[in-house]
């Protein structure tokens, strides 16, 4: 499984602490951003590609209970609190683990392998099978299809921005379109070609990936919003 991108919500700066230093112990995980306002956070959850959620709960302004039924595409989620009775409010709203402050390095890594587990799950319905194969100068390089987050044409070049960063070869965006599956990616751009699963939002006339704008012709929107967005129709 490739990296596990997390985002970490709680206002209290030794509860952030605590979180980062066992994250830096666990290889896969990569703390994607930090946040001590959950309005703050919302942001980053239509900016970034999140995949893993660690959420407090009672926050000024906003509840992690009310953050996550504000955002309509949920990450994984494990709440981090010292309070054990929103425990029920937090699996219905389909929380992989519930850990209650203070929590040891072996619990959080128990909770982890849970999220872990949801994640591969979530990840092998979602994510398109296969491996696409290009050039870079004198080498041969394998991308998962599930890698791939977008694929951006570059004069006589591509570059193909996965979760890991960039891929740029002498390639055809044409025939990179005829290649990758139609069901998961979808040329929404002249120039740009995106992961169907990876799109967050439609803010205007532009896909927002993590924190990348991909532009939609016009000549394609509908399409575009037929596929990615069926409540449209």
């Amino acid at each position: 499984m490739s990296n596990i991108r997390c985002l970490l919500v709680d206002d209290e700066h030794l509860a952030l602490a605590l979180l980062e230093k066992y994250i830096g112990q666990i290889p896969d995980l990569v703390v994607a951003g930090v946040c001590k306002s959950p309005i703050r956070a919302v942001e980053l959850l239509q900016q970034e590609v999140v995949d893993l959620l660690f959420l407090d709960i009672q926050m000024p302004f906003l509840s992690g209970i009310n953050l996550l039924r504000s955002i309509s595409i949920k990450p994984i989620t494990i709440f981090t609190t010292a309070y054990p009775q929103h425990a029920h409010e937090a699996y219905d709203l389909d929380a992989v683990d519930y850990l209650l402050k203070p929590y040891s390095f072996e619990r959080f890594s128990h909770a982890v392998q849970k999220a872990r587990d949801a994640l591969s799950l979530r990840r092998a319905v979602s994510a398109p099978e296969g491996v696409l194969t290009v050039r870079v100068e004198r080498r041969l390089v394998k991308i998962p299809y599930e890698d791939i987050l977008y694929i951006e044409g570059w004069k006589e070049y591509v570059k193909i921005h996965t979760g890991q960063g960039k891929v740029v070869t002498l390639e055809s965006l044409s025939r990179l379109e005829e290649t990758l599956p139609a069901a998961h990616f979808v040329r929404v751009h002249k120039s740009w070609l995106v992961a169907v699963s990876r799109v967050t939002q439609l803010d205007g006339n532009d896909l927002l990936i993590g924190s990348a704008r991909i532009p939609v012709s016009r000549n394609r929107k509908s399409q575009v919003l037929a596929l990615l967005f069926p409540i449209h129709r």
